[in-house]
């Protein structure tokens, strides 16, 4: 909003994750609450990850800590509202991804929201950064796309 950037729409990203709103999402203006937009867009990628077998989070030997994140708000969304979130990969590092979320009110093709956080990938015996696994690196690849 403002940068002249237009609002993304689904065939902006490379995958999608189905989310659905919750009763208590809502405020008290009657819409889903900007902090719930954070909890969606970590649903959604480890939501993704274990769904792919790329992360169990009890007993994975890394696992990825969020170091940075951000969010634009297009649209309201709210309860009960359905949500799909689309999934791409905009920067691959040694240890680190940036995913960028989006956020699909029910059927709608533009973007109520788009946000990004930043992974960093750490060893779970040591809490220190640990390369992209060949499997994760390969799934993160696939949600690559090239900027507009």
């Amino acid at each position: 909003m403002g940068d002249g950037k237009p609002i993304p729409t689904r065939a902006d990203y490379a995958d999608f994750y189905p989310l659905q709103t919750r009763w208590i999402d809502n405020d008290i203006y009657g819409h889903m609450n900007n902090v719930v937009h954070y909890s969606l867009f970590d649903t959604a990628v480890n939501g993704w990850l274990i769904e792919r077998g790329l992360l169990d989070p009890r007993n994975s030997e890394t696992y990825g800590l969020v170091v940075e994140t951000g969010c634009k708000y297009h649209a309201e969304m709210g309860f009960p509202d359905s949500v799909t979130a689309g999934l791409r990969v905009a920067k691959l590092g040694n240890s680190s991804v940036r995913y960028e979320v989006a956020l699909f009110r029910n059927d709608e093709d533009s973007a109520a929201a788009e946000g990004y956080f930043t992974h960093v990938y750490v060893s779970r015996e040591t809490h220190r950064p640990s390369p992209i696994e060949d499997d994760r690196r390969k799934a993160f690849q696939s949600l690559m796309r090239e900027e507009a």
